[in-house]
């Protein structure tokens, strides 16, 4: 096992049509096989669309506040707020006064 000290803040972030985003953790930076980890920066009006993917996803907002669509239903979040999706779940969180900071963490199901 080996420590490795990623400074995010060096990383390129990448334009997309609902906000930016860079990949914190994945096999090329650190060598992880089994797990996604990506930054996303969502401005006002932006929204990030957490697809059914056949993985376990976390959500996690670490800054500013919004909304998190789940199963038809809206909920309030700010800082602090995150949601588990399993493998067949989706979510959609958009920034509603702000912007907003959120950690997407993507680990695939294992066989069994």
């Amino acid at each position: 096992m080996t420590t490795t000290f990623i400074d995010t803040n060096k990383l390129p972030r990448i334009d997309s049509p609902n906000g930016e985003f860079t990949e914190i953790l994945n096999g090329p930076l650190v060598g992880a096989k089994n797990v996604l980890g990506t930054l996303r920066w969502l401005e006002p009006g932006e929204f990030f669309q957490a697809e059914r993917n056949g993985k376990h996803q976390l959500l996690y907002l670490m800054a500013g506040s919004g909304v998190i669509s789940l199963e038809g239903k809206d909920y309030e979040v700010r800082k602090g707020s995150g949601v588990y999706l399993g493998p067949e779940d989706s979510a959609l969180i958009r920034s509603s006064a702000g912007s907003l900071k959120l950690f997407h963490l993507e680990v695939p199901r294992i066989p069994q």
